[in-house]
């Protein structure tokens, strides 16, 4: 897994025509991360595939902040959201915010994006495009962050291999013709890993290979049932209205209509059309997945990069292009987490104007190197992050001492951690998720926040169907569905995920470190923590049909309160 999306569930109901009976099949059952479709209010500007894309000045859009229900109140809006609007108007007007850096690990992000800009930390030490190391840093131009997956030639890695398939390939090759009775002593560790992955990659392989069939099985008798039905109905565009509203007497087209309804309400789908583009976006998802992801012979870092993905001693090379091929995910994280807040464009991010996002990309469509990812977080401490947001996760994690490291690299300098918990509606107490909550030696991590994500109604779906859950592993509950926030080419759209829920803590912890700036990366930790909302809700257990006690899936049981984290940093500060 790599950024923590919910990945789109295909529809249970496919038609085959419109004037054929509709009929089910099921879905592979084992949700993967990582990918959501998004609803842009506008369409999105042309973005190049290596470089930003200029700034410009789009139509004014109006403020959209209404559509972030994760921002209002559970008492006194009874949505459980954070609380932002509450926090701001009641606790924070009188208050002054201090400057506070952000750092978000991720896949990159649209620096041209209106919301965007103008809060994007920047390297005053560093003169833009001079291609000198003025500050001597040992990254050449890192004006507002810095790229592990860049080649110093301005290439960049798109896709990437999953880390089982890594293993997988290495093992076949190490391994060959070894047994457990014949392997050496030393090697029994590394042949263990290996033998795991190799279990792992030939279950993953088979799934997404039938997933793949069943999604090209999909697309064309799907657009073709979309294209009559329009026909049928006389319209252009088969949104809810138009179905709900459709006057006909033929019991056929009456089930397509029953059918199409039921395929938007579960993937949330505006239109036919966002229909269409969703399983068209996961047909190339799946193509990825088999062609790249799990590609035994896929190696694009040797030839772009050209480090040694092996020595994580190795820590200057990249470039600074930190738009990359797909910012999309990271674009959103950035603008849940502090999107400009007073332009009366698009959204709110919930911290103030003072926060900075400093973007280290590191975060490829496949899975992240933990090489990459301890120095993305050595890079953002070492340039003044005082909070860092890890959307991503993965199964395995060969290097993790490296990775730990960096974590305690991190604590030593009071930077805050935050990482989505991942997607797989796993229990961690008994599955893996990488970086992990805890340290190697099973002690707990001080400075780190590990967050599943819930939704927007306190019901049976209070916890978010994809999210993992862990009375000891996962320490809190935020926002992750349904999501309103940037998208690249100055856009904005819905996500879904605990790559969500993830920022949405991490924003609140900015918020409480940039209003009591003496607050350390523990106290910001204990505050969330203990202000959470404890929700005693029956909820299903992610993944499952059992109901369950919602504050049991978490180690506090709540979600995250902004307002009430204030209420606890103000006592704190006294």
């Amino acid at each position: 897994m790599t950024s923590n999306f919910s990945r789109v569930s295909l529809p249970l109901l496919l038609a085959a025509t419109l004037f054929s009976s509709c009929a089910r099949r099921p879905l592979a059952t084992t949700p993967t991360a990582s990918t959501a479709v998004s609803v842009p209010v506008a369409a999105p500007a042309p973005v190049a595939p290596e470089t930003p894309a200029p700034a410009s000045k789009p139509a004014p859009i109006g403020d959209q902040s209404a559509a972030q229900w994760y921002l209002k109140d559970p008492q006194l809006d009874k949505v459980p959201g954070v609380g932002a609007t509450r926090t701001y108007a009641e606790l924070l007007k009188s208050l002054t915010p201090t400057p506070v850096v952000v750092a978000v690990i991720d896949s990159g992000i649209d620096t041209a994006h209106v919301d965007l800009k103008p809060i994007l930390w920047t390297n005053t030490k560093e003169i833009p495009g001079n291609g000198i190391d003025d500050d001597k840093n040992g990254y050449i131009d890192d004006v507002h962050g810095w790229n592990f997956l860049g080649g110093a030639d301005g290439r960049n890695i798109n896709a990437e291999t999953l880390e089982m398939t890594r293993i997988v390939a290495a093992g076949r090759k190490r391994f060959k013709g070894i047994t457990a009775k014949t392997v050496k002593p030393a090697d029994k560790a590394a042949y263990a890993l290996y033998q795991k992955a190799e279990k792992a990659y030939s279950a993953r392989l088979k799934e997404e290979t039938e997933r793949s069939k069943q999604v090209e099985e999909m697309s064309g008798p799907l657009t073709m049932m979309v294209t009559n039905m329009k026909q049928a109905l006389g319209t252009d565009k088969l949104d809810t209205t138009a179905l709900k509203n459709a006057n006909t007497t033929d019991p056929n087209l009456k089930r397509a209509v029953a059918g199409m309804l039921d395929m938007m309400r579960q993937t949330g789908a505006a239109d036919a059309d966002a229909l269409l583009k969703e399983l068209n976006d996961g047909l190339k998802q799946e193509r990825s997945m088999l062609d790249n992801s799990l590609n035994l012979d896929f190696n694009p870092r040797a030839d772009i990069i050209k480090d040694n993905p092996e020595d994580v001693s190795q820590r200057f090379y990249g470039n600074n292009d930190l738009h990359g091929p797909d910012p999309m995910h990271g674009t959103h994280v950035s603008g849940i987490i502090a999107a400009v807040r007073t332009n009366n464009l698009g959204i709110q991010g919930l911290a103030p104007d003072p926060v900075r996002i400093m973007m280290v990309r590191a975060v490829p469509d496949g899975d992240e190197r933990d090489k990459d990812i301890a120095n993305a977080i050595r890079y953002a401490v070492d340039n003044g992050a005082q909070i860092i947001n890890m959307s991503f996760g993965k199964e395995f994690s060969p290097q993790r001492p490296a990775v730990e490291a960096a974590y305690k690299y991190a604590a030593q300098k009071g930077v805050l951690l935050v990482h989505a918990a991942g997607n797989e509606n796993h229990n961690l107490d008994v599955a893996d998720n990488y970086p992990a909550s805890f340290y190697i030696n099973n002690t707990t991590i001080p400075n780190l926040l590990t967050v599943g994500a819930s939704g927007p109604k306190d019901n049976v779906n209070l916890t978010a169907d994809f999210s993992n859950y862990s009375k000891k592993g996962v320490d809190v509950f935020a926002p992750g569905v349904g999501i309103y926030s940037t998208l690249p080419g100055s856009t904005y759209g819905n996500e879904s995920g605990t790559s969500m829920a993830s920022p949405v803590t991490a924003g609140v912890a900015a918020v409480l470190k940039s209003y009591f700036p003496k607050l350390t990366a523990t106290d910001l930790k204990r505050i969330i923590m203990q202000s959470a909302q404890v929700h005693h809700t029956k909820v299903q257990t992610p993944g499952t049909d059992k109901q369950v006690d919602f504050s049991t899936l978490s180690v506090t049981g709540g979600v995250v309160d902004m307002y009430e984290a204030v209420k606890l940093a103000q006592k704190a500060s006294l």
